[in-house]
């Protein structure tokens, strides 16, 4: 009867032996490959989230030790002017682009997924804005814009109408960044749009119309249900650009006049950097972070629903 002993001093088969050699290190290289981007997550996302969350309980006005306030800084949130007002200028900027941006780039996808002469420089032509840089996009808007020598203005007094002050009337000023963000946004909604017309299997539209459907109803009835999970991606991310939306806005009107188009973030850097309160703008931060969160489970949620019910 062979013992535990002579079993454990039995030398090990080398086929097995490299077999267990080998599934070791197919289990260790998910890990070489995930560690540089979760270094990178530790490093850039999740401390500087726990560090502005310790900020968020002090008052101090630099990264240092500051002194302990507990919730003062959120309790302060509800009687700041400011921030309502930010506040109420991020809803208006955040309903103003979105829909607007979505829609547009839908219409210009089910347009460019038809063949036509010169569909690929029209699709270029309107990707190119989402790539140019905020910067360059609010510099160079800011002189089409310009109430005195602005190409708008110019436009419209050749058509015999009055000059509008795109950039100096509280009226006006937000429209005017709705109307540029729109512009440069409409390009990335044609593109993602496209890429899931395309993926929508031609024989189904083919039935449609066999069935006498009309373009419309093809649109209604077969597409636009295919098309769902898209828009609710693309909602997330344009309500999250949307509420991040910060070098075109401060490049354009710096948050004026007066503070008509000062959003959530444009507050948070004017709190931390020109008031020198990090930690109200931290905890303005906070706030930002949780209205997005709660947003992307609320849509979370409801297209769950809405799957379930198809």
């Amino acid at each position: 009867m062979t013992t535990q002993s002579e079993l454990s001093t039995r030398p090990a088969d080398p086929a097995q032996t490299e077999h267990l050699h080998r599934r070791r290190r197919r289990s260790k290289a998910p890990y070489l490959f995930i560690g540089p981007a979760a270094l990178l997550f530790l490093a850039f996302s999740l401390v500087p989230i726990v560090v502005a969350i310790g900020l968020s309980f002090q008052e101090t006005a630099t990264l240092g030790d500051g002194e302990w306030v507990g919730t003062d800084n959120f309790e302060r949130l509800g009687s700041d002017p400011l921030f309502l007002t930010s506040l109420r200028n991020t809803i208006i900027f955040t309903i103003g682009t979105v829909p607007t941006a979505m829609v547009i780039g839908l219409a210009l996808a089910v347009a460019l997924n038809r063949p036509m002469p010169g569909r690929a420089v029209l699709r270029a032509l309107f990707f190119v804005p989402m790539v140019a840089a905020g910067v360059v996009v609010g510099v160079v808007m800011s002189w089409i814009f310009n109430g005195d020598y602005g190409v708008a203005n110019n436009f419209l007094g050749m058509l015999g109408l009055e000059s509008i002050p795109w950039l100096t009337s509280p009226s006006w000023a937000m429209f005017t960044l709705i109307l540029v963000v729109v512009w440069t946004r409409v390009g990335f909604c044609m593109v993602i749009y496209l890429g899931a017309l395309q993926s929508i299997p031609s024989e189904l539209k083919e039935a449609a119309s066999i069935d006498g459907a009309s373009r419309w109803s093809t649109f209604w009835h077969v597409t636009w249900p295919l098309l769902r999970p898209t828009t609710s991606i693309l909602l997330i991310l344009n309500v999250v650009f949307s509420l991040q939306a910060f070098d075109v806005i401060y490049v354009m009107t710096g948050g004026g006049p007066g503070f008509s188009t000062t959003v959530l973030i444009q507050y948070v850097f004017r709190a931390a950097f020109i008031d020198a309160r990090m930690g109200y703008a931290a905890a303005l931060g906070l706030v930002l972070v949780a209205i997005l969160l709660l947003f992307t489970l609320l849509r979370q949620r409801a297209t769950r629903k809405a799957e379930e019910v198809l």
